[in-house]
């Protein structure tokens, strides 16, 4: 462990942008302000690096040796530098202790304001400042933050705290009441902080600071912190820094203010500034959601000259960062102070006009531009809103916190929209405020409503950071956790009861709004084209019916990558045909129950080629066990007793069915007769769906004068014999059928580490490989995927075995290596070897940046993930 000659604490002055690993994304913005606007507009303070976090987490949560003398130190510089000392009776240093990650976590972390106060110095700041409300106002909310965040004493119990002596003193806002209700306010707390800790409130400075940056540190470990990594993906070893900073006062009356400011619209992305602030406040108001805050553009009559210095120093900070800026702001007696920057998180549709607005006005390039943009997050431009013409009832109407529509069933509490998502239930979590514990339900809900708050509230900050549509500030709403109700105008809503919301126009319902899929504006397209411009992946989808494929098409899909050829079998009308195949005793009875599934299948793939025409399509060949098309065993048993107690003339059906389900039936269906196995023992299969193919892409090339480039694709290949045989097969079909003109190409989906091994062997066979990254997961790490899932890869998360689920991104080393040998090898036996990615993994941003780097020529994904993938191809080729 680093020892007591490591600097671990750098004052603001020392500090610079490049510097947010060491300093975490706050302190190493403060230290850039202070360089960009001087000290003038900065609180001074200083900087306790992550290093120093993980040093003391490292220790068992002991401070590193040389930190507690560097901090006092740094604090002397400070009070030399403001005149004041922290602790003075007469005139003391308050200041500021927050925590700084390198990646924002807003909320999710802890904060204490305000320190340095106590029982003597409270009194020396009544007098210094001539304002015995704002000293008494400040001690309160100092003794309600330190024993919340630093002794855990609990939110709830100060907030009734609060409640009680407002309805005493006869009052609604916590700015109404006295300074004598202020000072019993103080008594309240520190009788809850002696009855949670047993001891009495600390009244030295020093020891204050010391358990404030402990606390500090401690929130990188706590429950909501983790579970917000988790979902957010970033690494528990980083650490928090600790920024400690002069304190400037918002709360001293109707000349001073708190408040939040975007440069651009957070919600939209327009180029005019927004935010919230309010007056007589301090900062943790306007975020908590307690008070309900004004417009910032309300400010400009209120506070013209601090409204002007702000808005210049907006467009300062962005065109300094080259990205729209997130800020946090006080104003004291008309003196604007900037506290905190950082590029803003913002939904897919404000960084989608940012990033067109940025390079039309000059601040970025193209490339700059597409950088900006999180492509995981425009999948929310590609879901429902409530729809232009549904005629709906507005229930009530909040703030427009975070764009989209839901609906679902209400939950109070996000343990029980945890547990209604596990069950496959939509709901919305309705809160009159959220706080930072709440994380898990956000991730959970399809969207979010609140009673109080703004557009920088908590519950609006996470909703955006997540995607969630969400609704904050709805005030007609009296939202009851405790009796789980909610009463608005006469109506009494209970937990499970139906709700819709729209985060765009801030409308809530109780109707059953129907909610469409959204067009695609000008913005996204224009960011598609320049994205198309850039990649060198192509993107192609994953397609089974033409709904789908036209759909992908819209999106700007370049083919279909899998066609999975056994869903055409699963319609009711199929079903029939499909069982009367299986139990077929003869080859020729099987031939001719194929021969009726044959035009069904052939009808199928003209409508996808029609979409397609002149692109490729890749058909994979019927691919699982039979045994999947028949009724389950259970099933089968139930209806022969059945039909034997009733003497049923299906008896005899029945147990011809009972009986082919049990020759069937495998101990491990997954690794049994399947895919190219299946196409081996019963060709006549795949020669019908080889058929189906020639004779549709036929058809359709006459209609439409373009044919699609066909690519059949056979799963399961382990063996180069295996692909041999059936391409053997495909090119015999393809002859007997007059498909000679057409573009017809055979390879296969690697899905199995052998095929990977041999991947030479198998490509000297081959005209295309596409890697089936869903079972090569599964074969390569023994896993299961229903199973794992639902069973012990949240310990293995929790336990840090893996970072994240490898069904949902690559698993680079292992399973990443396979692809990558696979395609090395491949194309050193056949260079032009078409290689492309059709499992889920061909969605992911971070997989679509690991294949680009591996040399395939395209991914596939479901239609609504083709944008996404197309914004990721081009990042990865930036990169």
């Amino acid at each position: 462990m680093a020892g007591s000659d490591t600097k671990w604490v750098y004052e603001f002055s020392e500090g610079s942008m490049d510097m947010r690993d060491l300093l975490g994304g706050k302190g190493a913005n403060v230290a850039e302000m202070t360089r960009v606007l001087g000290e003038d507009k900065v609180p001074a303070g200083f900087t306790i690096t992550t290093e120093a976090c993980v040093a003391y987490m490292a220790a068992g949560n002991d401070e590193p040796d040389g930190l507690e003398e560097q901090v006092a130190e740094a604090l002397a510089n400070l009070e030399e530098k403001t005149g004041k000392e922290l602790g003075d009776d007469d005139d003391p240093l308050l200041v500021s202790v927050r925590s700084g990650a390198r990646e924002s976590m807003p909320g999710m972390m802890d904060t204490v304001l305000n320190l340095g106060l106590n029982d003597r110095s409270v009194e020396g700041l009544a007098k210094k400042t001539d304002n015995e409300r704002f000293a008494w106002d400040s001690y309160r909310r100092f003794v309600q933050m330190f024993g919340n965040v630093c002794r855990g004493v609990p939110g709830e119990k100060i907030e009734d705290a609060i409640r009680a002596r407002k309805k005493q003193a006869g009052v609604r806002e916590d700015t109404e009441l006295s300074v004598d209700d202020l000072k019993g306010l103080v008594d309240d707390f520190k009788a809850l902080y002696r009855d949670v800790t047993g001891e009495d409130f600390p009244q030295d400075p020093q020891q204050q600071l010391e358990q404030a940056i402990r606390a500090v540190f401690d929130s990188w470990d706590s429950s909501r912190a983790k579970e917000y990594r988790r979902i957010n993906r970033i690494p528990d070893e980083w650490g928090t820094a600790v920024n400690v900073q002069q304190m400037v006062f918002g709360n001293k009356g109707d000349t001073s203010c708190s408040g939040v400011a975007f440069s651009r619209d957070e919600i939209t992305g327009a180029p005019e500034p927004s935010g919230d602030y309010l007056v007589n406040a301090q900062g943790e108001d306007v975020v908590s959601g307690v008070r309900t805050p004004r417009d910032i553009a309300q400010m400009k009559e209120q506070m013209p000259e601090a409204h002007s210095d702000l808005m210049d120093i907006l467009a300062t900070l962005e065109k300094h960062y080259k990205d729209m800026q997130d800020t946090e702001f006080t104003v004291e007696e008309d003196h604007l102070y900037m506290l905190q920057t950082r590029n803003a998180k913002r939904p897919a549709q404000a960084a989608v006009r940012f990033a067109v607005d940025a390079v039309s006005e000059g601040l970025l390039t193209r490339e700059e531009a597409l950088a900006t943009i999180d492509a995981e997050k425009l999948d929310a431009l590609l879901h429902p809103t409530f729809g232009h013409d549904a005629d709906y009832e507005v229930l009530a109407k909040g703030v427009s916190a975070s764009p989209g529509a839901a609906k679902g069933e209400i939950v109070f509490t996000a343990d029980d929209a945890v547990s209604a998502a596990e069950s496959g239930r939509d709901v919305v979590l309705v809160r009159p405020f959220t706080e930072a514990d709440d994380v898990a339900g956000f991730f959970a809900a399809k969207g979010i409503l609140t009673s109080e708050g703004g557009k920088a509230s908590h519950a609006a900050l996470v909703a955006r950071g997540m995607g969630r549509p969400a609704v904050t500030g709805a005030s007609a709403l009296e939202i009851d956790v405790t009796q789980k109700e909610v009463r608005v105008n006469g109506t009494v809503l209970h937990e499970g009861d139906c709700i819709a919301l729209d985060g765009t126009s801030g409308e809530v319902t109780v109707d059953d709004v129907p909610l469409v899929d959204p067009d695609v504006d000008e913005n996204f397209e224009q960011v598609l084209r320049w994205a198309d411009e850039v990649r060198k992946l192509g993107v192609r989808t994953n397609a089974d019916t033409p709904e789908d494929a036209r759909k992908a098409r819209e999106f700007g899909a370049e083919g279909i990558g899998l066609c999975r050829t056994e869903h055409m079998f699963m319609a009711a009308d199929r079903q029939p045909k499909m069982r009367a195949m299986i139990m077929a005793e003869t080859e020729e009875d099987r031939r001719s129950a194929l021969g009726e599934l044959l035009p069904l299948q052939q009808e199928d793939f003209e409508g996808l080629f029609e979409v397609m025409a002149g692109l490729p399509v890749t058909i994979r060949l019927l691919d699982p066990p039979l045994h999947e098309f028949l009724p389950g065993i259970e099933e089968v048993a139930q209806d022969v007793e059945r039909a034997r107690i009733e003497r049923s003339a299906d008896l005899e059906e029945l147990e011809a069915t009972l009986d082919r389900v049990h020759s069937l039936r495998e101990t491990n269906p997954m690794l049994g007769t399947r895919g190219v196995r299946l196409g081996i023992i019963h060709p006549e299969i795949y020669e019908m769906q080889v058929k189906a193919i020639v004779r549709a892409a036929k058809a359709v090339g006459e209609r439409c004068g373009k044919a699609p480039a066909v690519e059949i694709m056979i799963p399961l290949v382990a063996y180069e014999k295996e692909l041999e045989l059936m391409r053997r097969l495909c090119e015999k079909v393809v002859g007997e059928e007059g498909g000679g003109d057409l573009d017809v190409d055979v390879g296969t989906m690697i899905e199995l580490p052998r095929a990977c091994f041999v991947a030479d062997r198998i490509a000297a066979v081959a005209d295309f490989f596409s890697f089936g990254t869903n079972d090569l997961t599964q074969t390569a790490l023994g896993f299961s995927r229903d199973d794992v899932e639902g069973g012990f890869l949240n310990r293995y998360i929790e336990q840090k075995i893996v970072d994240r689920s490898p069904f949902e991104t690559i698993d680079k080393p292992g399973v990443g290596w396979l692809v990558r040998l696979a395609a090395w090898t491949g194309r050193e036996e056949k260079p032009d070897l078409k290689l492309g990615i059709c499992g889920e993994h061909g969605g992911d941003p971070d997989s679509i940046a690991f294949f680009h780097m591996a040399g395939l020529d395209y991914v596939s994904c479901s239609p609504y993930r083709v944008p996404i993938a197309r914004v990721a191809a081009a990042q990865a080729a930036l990169e």
